[in-house]
């Protein structure tokens, strides 16, 4: 007999497939009564697969008494209740290393979209205003100092990137990191005022919630650009806003926010901000890639074997 599992959202259809070659898939998104969905399967359930976004709530893992893994599609842990699946022995997996160049890349391309006004300029030709009216002049990316908030996988990435750039690089994390030889600035107003343009690729999470605030703004100042591809709860979005709107940021671009799929919509005209629907990771390469390492956890998982990339 098959083991059961809640899909929430969804994956790739070649790997949607599989999924449902190997177990029982209850697909929670097609549930018109969600309540009455989770009484009657929640007992026969032993595993969830989701996002990194969507997680998995305490209240959620409480229907399913029968729970043993929470297989996340992403690398963030933020919105899934870790504590309580420890306490549970549930196992909580995520798919690390795959996605790191995507977001890597989308935080570059965003950096150069919103220095460069690539978006801009891309309006400006197809609205036939190119010769009937002048255009702003961009800003320089080579040479330009970055600050990068969050050293980890993805923010080594970025870094890396940047080198090409010929940009100096410094950062702010928790801890010093070893082996890097960018300059550690821990305080995040002082990294701001050093940067021109300031990247987020911290992880989310209640330690993280709004570091990215107004005095920070503040610090990076009217000539500089932030781009965030890590959690809109990061950033304090109101602040950000006002910050645009006063000028007193030059740019931003955004992979992310606060509450989505709801973007605050004092952002959709200012041309000096870059807008992605949180699809850093969204190539066919890497959705592939993260959705092998979500059916190999489940396997090992149900295997008795260790997940190769359990965090609990």
């Amino acid at each position: 007999m098959k083991c059961e599992v809640l899909l929430i959202g969804s994956m790739m259809p070649e790997l949607e497939a599989r999924l449902d070659a190997d177990y029982t898939v209850h697909r929670l998104a097609q549930a018109k009564d969600k309540e009455a969905f989770l009484a009657e399967v929640g007992p026969r359930v032993r595993g969830i697969v989701t996002g990194g976004v969507t997680g998995a709530s305490r209240a959620l893992m409480e229907k399913l008494p029968h729970l043993g893994i929470v297989a996340v599609n992403g690398i963030g842990t933020d919105a899934v209740d870790l504590a309580y699946a420890r306490s549970q022995g549930i196992r909580v997996t995520t798919t690390p290393n795959v996605l790191t160049d995507d977001v890597a890349d989308m935080a570059m391309a965003l950096l150069l979209a919103a220095s460069r006004q690539i978006c801009q300029g891309d309006r400006y030709v197809r609205e036939g205003r190119w010769g009937k009216e002048g255009l702003p002049l961009a800003r320089k990316v080579t040479g330009k100092k970055l600050g990068i908030v969050g050293l980890g996988r993805i923010g080594r990435a970025i870094a890396k990137r940047a080198e090409g750039f010929a940009m100096p690089i410094a950062y702010t994390d928790v801890t010093e990191i070893p082996g890097v030889h960018y300059r550690r600035i821990p305080d995040l107003v002082e990294l701001a005022r050093w940067a021109e343009i300031l990247v987020v690729a911290a992880a989310g999470g209640a330690q993280s919630r709004g570091i990215v605030n107004a005095a920070v703004l503040e610090a990076l100042g009217p000539e500089g650009i932030l781009v965030n591809v890590a959690r809109g709860s990061i950033v304090d979005e109101a602040a950000l806003v006002a910050a645009l709107e006063e000028k007193r940021i030059g740019g931003a671009g955004l992979d992310v926010f606060v509450d989505e799929p709801h973007v605050p919509e004092a952002l959709w005209q200012m041309d000096n901000v870059v807008l992605q629907p949180h699809r850093a990771s969204a190539t066919v390469e890497t959705r592939i890639a993260m959705g092998e390492l979500v059916l190999a956890n489940l396997a090992a998982h149900f295997d008795g074997r260790e997940p190769p990339t359990a965090v609990v």
